[in-house]
């Protein structure tokens, strides 16, 4: 044999899901997209063309939506470890399952003043995220968020950088900071409340973006890691990633105007993209 099978793995993605919660009058809504994967001992479908260890991805999609109906969705990290765990029982091959959840906003209507019991409209492109890994008896959880967009006015520097012949980029003192959050996290161990966890990470994240004193995304971002670090002792370390969605100020002194730091263009591309991973200090 000239070639070996060094890695494999094999799964559902993109199963679309959403949930209404009709057990009390205010209905509850929810609406996921899921991925599954199993990894193990397949390699004769790939080999021979044997397909008798292979549970089809049908079934995957099939069990996301009856597991749904038998049990809550929310929060998904556990629902992502009971669909991992079935899994695992499912096909004998698989020694490890990973399913991962994204959960796309809805925002509950309001009349005269009153919440809606069951009419919602769709919230912005922020999405929370989850990633389950089950092996054995053991389950890893990742939890996280992306698309979440956030600009201040004010309270954003970028001076003393490194200069060469190519740069042609001003000093400013004060400038729009926007960016879409992404972050992830692993928890060292299990929170006792997932959704309070996530959310307090999350306010950790936003709060410390407007209260910040930039001198560049880079200070920022660590700001906002060593924040949530503060606000959930369950997480050991986060990796948050910050593109800088530039707004650059418009030369209006043609036409005889100034600009006061008040005329700009949204710049989609180019942009930044500034990542880093914070974790708690080590102890020796």
């Amino acid at each position: 044999m000239s070639s070996r099978l060094v890695w494999n793995g094999y799964g559902k993605a993109a199963v679309r899901l959403v949930k209404v919660d009709r057990g009390a009058a205010r209905h509850g809504l929810h609406d996921l997209t899921v991925e599954v994967q199993l990894q193990g001992e397949f390699g004769p479908t790939h080999t021979d063309g044997d397909n008798a260890q292979v549970l089809p991805t049908d079934t995957m999609k099939n069990t996301v939506y009856a597991l749904a109906r038998r049990g809550p969705v929310d929060p998904p990290e556990e629902f992502g470890e009971r669909l991992g765990r079935h899994f695992l029982g499912a096909c004998p091959a698989a020694h490890r399952a990973m399913i991962a959840l994204s959960v796309h906003r809805w925002d509950r209507l309001s009349a005269a003043g009153a919440p809606e019991e069951h009419a919602f409209a769709r919230g912005s492109a922020e999405r929370r995220l989850a990633t389950v890994t089950v092996e054995g008896t053991r389950a890893e959880v990742e939890a996280g968020l992306e698309g979440l967009g956030l600009l201040k006015t004010s309270g954003s520097a970028f001076t003393g950088f490194l200069r060469d012949g190519y740069t042609t980029l001003k000093e400013t003192d004060d400038r729009i900071l926007a960016t879409d959050v992404e972050a992830r996290w692993k928890y060292a161990r299990p929170p006792r409340d997932y959704g309070m966890a996530w959310s307090a990470v999350r306010t950790a994240l936003i709060e410390t973006f407007a209260r910040h004193e930039s001198a560049s995304v880079q200070h920022t971002l660590y700001a906002m890691g060593e924040a949530a670090l503060a606000n959930c002792a369950e997480i050991g370390e986060i990796r948050l990633v910050l593109p800088n969605r530039h707004h650059l100020l418009v030369d209006l002194t043609p036409f005889g105007l100034e600009n006061p730091n008040e005329i700009f263009v949204a710049s989609g591309e180019p942009y930044g993209k500034i990542e880093a991973v914070i974790g708690r200090p080590q102890h020796p």
